[in-house]
């Protein structure tokens, strides 16, 4: 009888977890989505949002931007960390760690945003800065050819550094990550979000970077980007597929440098 009553809370934790993911993932979606298509031009509002312009930035803008980085890495990142999450739901229902798991686990969804908010912070900074300094083309925001494919190199040779390899690792075993880091209470489950976090943007922060070679906010960029993270940390060949990535970004570097530097 309580194996019973055990294994069917276990089915509605794992529904109602990967009903809130998909709404999150989907909601997130809709905003990129929508902040894309209304880029048209960069003085163009819709529904209140628009881009900073050529003009000095304002604490608006920094706002805006920051905004737009944050929730882009909810929509992309939420489905390569599905795996983790539910697993995570599974292992605290069956501990009994708490009286209330799915709490737990919302907060260890929180610790892991929070890592991705202070990337998103970040990448305002740069590309404030790129801004500033007339770097950055404000039509499509991104980044000359000649500094894409420098970008784009340093992206490739970063996928075959050991700190990828070690967080690749961590991400792509989320048992083993769960066994030697867990922690019981609301607290310990934020603290185990936050370090998965840590691992995740290890593991990822230089292909987010290339966003800036493409478009911020090109739709296909950041899905295909968004596409390979997930591959890469559920295929079963994932180690071998980042490091054929990363041969491939190096060559596309150097052929889009050598271009640049040639026109």
């Amino acid at each position: 009888m309580l194996t019973e009553i055990v294994v069917a809370a276990l089915k509605r934790d794992r529904i109602i977890v990967i009903a809130g993911l998909t709404a999150v993932t989907a909601l997130a979606w809709a905003y990129v989505i929508q902040f894309a298509s209304s880029m048209t031009g960069m003085d163009i509002n819709a529904i209140g949002m628009s881009m900073p312009t050529t003009q000095a930035w304002r604490s608006g803008d920094v706002l805006l931007t920051f905004l737009m980085w944050a929730v882009m890495m909810v929509a992309m990142m939420t489905p390569s960390a599905t795996p983790m999450i539910l697993l995570f739901a599974r292992v605290s229902r069956q501990r009994q760690a708490d009286r209330m798991p799915l709490l737990g686990t919302m907060a260890f969804l929180l610790g892991y945003l929070i890592l991705w908010g202070s990337f998103s912070a970040g990448a305002t900074l740069v590309q404030w800065g790129l801004h500033s300094a007339a770097l950055l083309s404000p039509e499509l925001i991104r980044i000359s050819p000649a500094l894409g494919g420098m970008l784009l190199i340093l992206a490739g040779v970063y996928q075959f550094t050991p700190l990828k390899h070690i967080c690749l690792s961590q991400c792509r075993t989320p048992l083993g990550f769960l066994m030697t880091e867990w922690r019981e209470g609301i607290r310990g489950a934020l603290i185990m979000g936050v370090r998965h976090g840590l691992y995740c943007v290890g593991c990822c922060w230089m292909l987010m970077t290339l966003l800036f070679v493409a478009g911020v906010m090109n739709l296909l960029w950041v899905a295909l980007i968004a596409g390979y993270i997930l591959v890469e940390k559920v295929a079963p060949a994932g180690q071998w597929i980042s490091r054929a990535i990363g041969g491939l970004a190096v060559g596309w570097g150097i052929w889009l440098l050598l271009r640049a530097l040639g026109a």
